[in-house]
């Protein structure tokens, strides 16, 4: 477990050093993000030499993934010690964040779309299987 977070947290370091050090305007985690998409796509040939990884990285991310929600604590600490912000702009921040969860909900039906017309898929409803 120590060396699959060793590897999360420099996929992330690497990436907030990128990110800083060429001025992108990328956020590092995202950038940590990519680097470990690469390091997992790698996993393969480095797990001849540390077979251990791969079964400690999955049981890492999946410890990760079922106490996620912790990691929302300091936002919401954050949230509850700005409600003079939040009592100002309650309302367009209400609009705001449905507006944008309907255009991305829209963005990734269209995506989907696309991709599935493109790679020759077609996507059938419930009627058409019958």
């Amino acid at each position: 477990m120590i060396i699959s977070l060793t590897v999360i947290l420099l996929c992330q370091l690497l990436g907030e050093v990128v990110a800083g050090g060429l001025g992108w305007p990328m956020p590092g985690p995202v950038l940590g993000m990519l680097f470990l998409l690469v390091f997992l796509s790698l996993r393969g040939r480095i797990a001849t030499s540390v077979p251990e990884l791969g079964k400690t990285l999955d049981s890492t991310g999946k410890g990760l993934l079922a106490h996620l929600s912790l990691l929302f604590i300091p936002a919401s600490v954050g949230v509850v010690q700005r409600l003079d912000v939040l009592a100002e702009y309650g309302i367009g921040l209400a609009v705001a964040l449905v507006v944008s969860t309907f255009v991305t909900l829209v963005v990734t039906v269209v995506t989907f779309v696309v991709v599935s017309r493109l790679s020759g898929s077609s996507i059938e409803t419930p009627e058409q299987e019958r």
